[in-house]
């Protein structure tokens, strides 16, 4: 396959970015690949809603972007806090032009919402599927553009780039360049070579290597793990954000049921077991700290009596505006037996969101050529140490649109189509001499289960140095062994995928080991201090 523009994954950013350039670009074909269905990604779980300075009277862009820098704890890019701030107003303008529709209230002006970290309602949205809204839409609009192919139940294994042309590729190699991706086919069963001039990386998160996520099955964290295997810079994933309010359901493992921030924003209380509130002794903005603050209180209040949850009370709150609001909310919690409006809801934190990720700079692009990444998978400098509620939806379409900007020059400069097509013409085909079926699932299904639980364990809410080592030494043991599988059976989307949460749990505890301080998500009780020394840990 050839194309001139290569879209991985079908999420917010990956689908902004793929709508705009195929509109500005008619002439040029644009694929989508997906590994599931197209509609199945982290936007779609995403409830709460998208932050943007909305009332100009009470609200502005400086309190929105003060906001931020406060959540991310000293590590936010501060030109980039600015650039998504003010720039998010206009990408949000544009998807209602496309047909987003945001709430509204009796006088038809948007109804913002409060969400932790913002010190004014700003948060529009959809109900509590706000994700799923934007996708809708998105989605819609790419189905009309003649030029879009989308291919979905694809699984890319990894980047073309001048290693697969027999040169030594290193992390000081000097413009390694992605030529296009190897992508298993699972309607053929057969890897093919896909080629392009340019590629974006839209991948989504790492969920899925903690035992409990907000995070769908998909989210393996398979573009960062495919970009530090072609060498190029990742940034800060030591920095995973816990939300502090899953449903709690014991019997539930892997994807948890998210109670988006809204509902506190709303007036809703944490309580602990004795049914008594407990965030004004962490924090003076009580319920609506920032998530840090939050989830590490509630994980203390778990260790203090011993139990899996604390509870969530929203008994006070107006019925008929909940039902309008959280009408997913309310109709989940109902089908486990608890009415919220009258009995309280048993939450615990569950991962949620990568802060770090692919180093990108204030245009999207990575430090492979030719190669951009947008969304979660990206670490743009915008949520620093720890991410502001609501922001992330903004993010992605902020540098999905100026990742089109700049692809628009590449794909206009003709020495980039030359270099690309002398590479065409000389990547090898896939190999997969000496390799067979595997014999036993069971040495995957164990191997992601020991991930899990180590990842849980050893690197969740508060680390310390013991818990990483071990995690690292586990790790390192995981490694070994898949590896060897790999080079020896047939490739499979479960082994691919434990391969790369692999690579992202090592990066994760490297990245740890590195921070010799206690920042936003990363609270480590051997160093509970800030260091003076404010630095992004990239590897």
């Amino acid at each position: 396959m050839q194309t001139d523009f290569l879209v991985i994954g079908s999420g917010i950013a990956g689908l902004t970015y793929a709508l705009k350039v195929a509109r500005d670009c008619p002439d040029k074909k644009l694929l989508i690949f997906t590994k599931t269905t197209s509609d199945e990604t982290n936007t779609k779980y995403a409830q709460g809603g998208i932050a943007g300075v909305w009332d100009h009277e009470k609200d502005s862009f400086d309190k929105h972007i003060e906001d931020t820098l406060i959540a991310g704890d000293g590590l936010c890019n501060e030109k980039t806090v600015e650039i998504v701030v003010k720039e998010g107003v206009e990408r949000i303008k544009e998807i209602i032009t496309w047909g987003a529709e945001f709430d509204k209230d009796q006088d038809g002006d948007y109804a913002l919402g409060r969400e932790g970290g913002h010190s004014e309602f700003r948060i529009l949205h959809h109900k509590d599927v706000t994700g799923k809204e934007m996708e809708r839409v998105l989605l819609e609009a790419i189905k009309t553009q003649p030029n879009i192919e989308v291919i979905t139940h694809c699984f890319v294994v990894d980047i073309i780039t001048q290693h697969h042309l027999g040169y030594l590729v290193t992390k000081s190699t000097p413009d390694i360049e992605c030529f296009g991706v190897y992508v298993l086919n699972l309607h053929t069963n057969k890897i093919e070579k896909v080629t392009a001039t340019v590629t974006l990386l839209a991948t989504g998160g790492n969920g899925q290597v903690y035992r409990t996520t907000t995070n769908p099955v998909i989210a393996t964290g398979d573009g960062v793990a495919m970009v530090y295997r072609a060498k190029g810079r990742i940034e800060n994933m030591e920095f995973i954000q816990f939300h502090p309010t899953a449903l709690y359901e014991p019997a539930v493992k892997g994807q948890a049921f998210l109670i988006t921030e809204a509902v506190r924003g709303d007036g809703g209380i944490l309580r602990n077991l004795e049914g008594k509130a407990f965030m004004e002794e962490y924090d003076e903005r009580k319920d609506l700290a920032p998530r840090d603050i939050v989830a590490r209180a509630i994980d203390s209040e778990m260790k203090k009596t011993g139990t899996e949850h604390v509870w969530l009370d929203c008994r006070t709150m107006d019925k008929e505006k909940f039902l309008k609001h959280f009408p997913n909310i309310y109709e989940r919690c109902l089908s486990v037996g608890i009415d919220v409006l009258r009995d309280m809801i048993p939450v615990a934190p569950a991962a949620h969101y990568s802060c770090g990720g692919i180093k990108t700079d204030e245009w999207a692009r990575t430090s492979i050529r030719h190669l951009f990444a947008a969304g979660e998978c990206a670490s743009t400098g915008l949520h620093g140490a720890n991410r502001l509620a609501s922001n992330s939806l903004l993010e992605a379409m902020v540098f999905a649109h100026r990742a089109y900007l700049h692809s628009m020059e590449i794909i206009r400069n003709t020495s980039d189509r030359d270099s690309q097509k002398w590479a065409v013409q000389n990547i090898p085909d896939w190999r997969a001499e000496g390799t067979s079926a595997p014999k036993e699932m069971i040495l995957i299904t164990q191997s992601l289960k020991e991930l899990q639980l180590l990842m849980s364990d050893y690197v969740g809410i508060v680390r310390t140095n013991k818990r990483l080592e071990r995690a690292m030494r586990r790790l390192d043991l995981l490694h070994e062994e898949i590896e060897d599988l790999y080079k020896t059976t047939v490739v499979s989307p479960q082994l691919c995928q434990l391969r790369n949460m692999i690579t992202v749990g090592y990066l994760i505890v490297k990245s740890a080991q590195f921070r010799h301080e206690s920042r936003g998500l990363h609270y480590n009780t051997d160093y509970p201090a800030k260091s003076e020394l404010v630095q992004n840990i990239v590897l």
